[in-house]
């Protein structure tokens, strides 16, 4: 793991509240030279700090009105010779373009899907023909979300 100084730190969250901000405006923001905070940007990046820059597109500006977490229990058990049904289900969902995030989880379900999706016959579609078809899922719960209270991709460093 990278030790971060309070300066990269400071340029992390100006790179969070906006990825297309120049050196020049974050060198503005830190009290550095826009050479020093190249240098630090292309360090964050080489040692994988900084993952990836992406354009955050509001979902229903593109017609996803409708945003479902839905957990999954998979079967524990597997026919001698198959893979693993956690295994063949983590390769599946890489395929699915509704689920946005899926994380492992702890306790009595075994993942939580966010699904974006049109609307509710668009999650149906996906559920009946998608999700249940799987031979590894063995229950799902869904919860549809009202409104965004707090939406960030911004993590606290």
């Amino acid at each position: 793991m990278t030790t971060l100084d309070k300066l990269d730190r400071q340029i992390l969250r100006s790179l969070q509240a906006d990825g297309r901000a120049t050196y020049e405006q974050i060198a503005d923001t830190v009290a550095l030279s826009p050479s020093a905070v190249l240098r630090r940007v292309r360090r964050l990046e080489e040692a994988g700090v900084i993952d990836r820059y992406v354009a955050l597109v509001r979902p229903e500006a593109v017609g996803l009105g409708l945003t479902a977490y839905v957990n999954v229990r998979l079967e524990k058990h597997s026919d001698h010779g198959k893979r693993h049904p956690m295994d063949a289900f983590r390769a599946s969902v890489q395929g699915w373009d509704e689920v946005v995030e899926c994380a492992a989880l702890t306790g009595e379900m075994d993942f939580q899907l966010r699904l974006m999706v049109a609307d509710m016959a668009a999650y149906s579609r996906f559920m009946l023909d998608t999700l249940l078809k799987h031979p590894s899922v063995q229950d799902c719960r869904t919860s549809f979300v009202m409104e965004r209270v707090k939406g960030t991709t911004a993590l606290p460093v």
